[in-house]
Parts: structure tokens; sequence; C-alpha cells
């Protein structure tokens, strides 16, 4: 029997060593990259259009690599933030309350536009169809954008369960067209009598002249009330996303280059938010079944 190699001690350590450097190399690497995505409340391309200017700003002020990706739906934006595969994202009001509940508490929202602490949805409809209150949608077809939309789906609810009008009672057809401009699309088509939609993206087609006014408008906005926000997963590193927010909150309308990364986020500019401004929107939620 051949006698048993001793152990080389030196080699064995210098073996760990070199594969611990490997995988934190790997590691670094990995946090290198700032994965980010958004809702997909516009058709993938205006996202990829919106946001690639912000994405090379960040990168700048980050000194990392950002990755934009759009993503297929609101619930995966959901699950992209929960399961780590992203880590940044545009959520609206509802979508953050999702993945903060998804999470068990571990999504923070570190940034909204001044804009979003008064947002508003607008129902539209053809100037000639005789439509002029919400009690006038009873027995027509009407679209909301997805089902996890805030200001094209949970608000608009709300204040249509609040005039006493049930979709699901009152309406002819419920259609979901899965992002705001596909649903002022359903309602020039004819394929829908009226829709609910972002007041933000509504405007941004007035102004240019995407839709005519004088064939398709606003027939009712609502109140005011809190909607999206940049949030990133509990996990991060605390230096890593304060940098971020510091990034997106030094954004300065003054400045040419940064007004036209705000002018393309429909914003006038960044601020801090809290967790505590989406209560409303959650009690809101759980009133109309969402949650």
């Amino acid at each position: 029997m051949p006698a048993r190699r001793p152990l080389n001690l030196p080699s064995l350590l210098a073996a760990l060593l070199a594969a611990l450097l490997l995988f934190a190399a790997a590691a670094a690497h990995a946090q290198a990259v700032l994965r980010v995505t958004t809702i997909p409340e516009e058709a993938a391309t205006e996202q990829v259009r919106k946001f690639t200017p912000l994405a090379a700003y960040l990168e700048q002020q980050l000194g990392m690599k950002v990755e934009f990706t759009p993503v297929s739906d609101y619930p995966a934006a959901v699950e992209a933030l929960v399961n780590k595969r992203v880590d940044l994202v545009w959520f609206g009001g509802v979508t953050y309350v999702q993945a903060n509940k998804r999470s068990g508490g571990r999504v923070i929202p570190i940034a909204q536009r001044e804009e979003d602490t008064r947002f508003r949805s607008v129902f539209i409809a053809k100037t000639g169809s005789g439509i002029r209150t919400l009690a006038d949608l009873k027995g027509k077809q009407v679209s909301f954008g997805s089902p996890s939309s805030t200001s094209g789906h949970l608000m608009p609810r709300s204040n249509l369960l609040q005039a006493g009008i049930d979709p699901e009672k009152d309406f002819r057809r419920i259609a979901y067209s899965g992002a705001h401009d596909a649903t002022i699309a359903s309602v020039v088509s004819g394929r829908v009598d009226a829709a609910a939609l972002d007041i933000t993206v509504w405007r941004k087609f007035v102004d240019e002249k995407r839709v005519d006014t004088a064939e398709v408008d606003v027939f009712f906005t609502t109140p005011p009330f809190y909607n999206y926000n940049w949030s990133v997963h509990a996990d991060m590193p605390a230096a890593l996303r304060e940098r971020i927010q510091a990034a997106l909150l030094a954004l300065d309308p003054a400045r040419p280059e940064q007004a036209e990364i705000l002018r393309l986020n429909r914003a006038t500019r960044y601020i801090e938010t809290r967790p505590e401004n989406y209560q409303g929107l959650e009690a809101a939620g759980k009133s109309a079944g969402l949650f």
C-alpha cells in the first residue's frame, strides 16, 4: 500500500486564497453594474428614449456602468426588484406598494418627481359621445391601463366607486390596455367609449399634437394623490443608495442637458420621498380589492 502524501498546507491556502479572490472579483464586477428598469407605462421604445439619457447621467455621477432594460408588464417590474434581478426601479404608487408587500417591507422609495406629490388621473372620451360626467359611463365600454397602474386604474376606479359606480356592474365592458399610450389609442380608434389614464401622458400627447382635443378630450379629472417614485431594495449598500438618491436630487433644470433629462421624465425636479406617502394608496387599493 503506497504511503500517503503529506498535505501541502501552503499550496492549499494559496488555492483557497485564489478562489476567494476570484469570488470577490466576480462580486465586485456584479456591483459595478447598476441595473435599472421601469414599469411599462408606455411602449418599450418610448421607455428607452425617455430613460437612456438618465442612465447615462447616472453612469457619469456614480462612476459605474448603468444598464436600462424594459420589462414586459407591471408585475414583471415588481418581481425584478423583489428578487433583486435589478437594482433601481421606476414604480407607480401601486407597484411600489405591491413590491414593498411582496418583499416583506424591504423596498425603499428614494426619490419622486415634485409632480408626484399632487398627481392626477383623467378620464377621456370622444367630444361628440355625449359623455360629460362619470355617471354617463354607465352602459359604456371603458378602458383602464394596466390592472396594477395607479393613475390608469386604481385611482380612477376609486373615484368611480366614490361616485356610486361599480365598473363590474355598471359598464358594458371593461378593457385593460396595458399602457397609457395604448389607452389613448383605444378611445381615438373607437374600440372603447371612454378611458382613464395618467394626466402627464395625456398632456404630453396634447403638447406633441399626437391627439386632437377637438375629437377626444378630458371630461373628468381626479383629486390629487401621491404617485411614482424611484425605489431600491433594502439590501443595496446604504452608501450606493445615498449616492443614487443624491444624483437624482441634483438634477438641475437650469443646466440644459439636465433640463432635457427632466423634460423626458416629465419632471420639474426630483425630491425626497418616504413610505408614509403611499399609505393612502394602499388603503384605496384595499377598498378596491386590489391588495
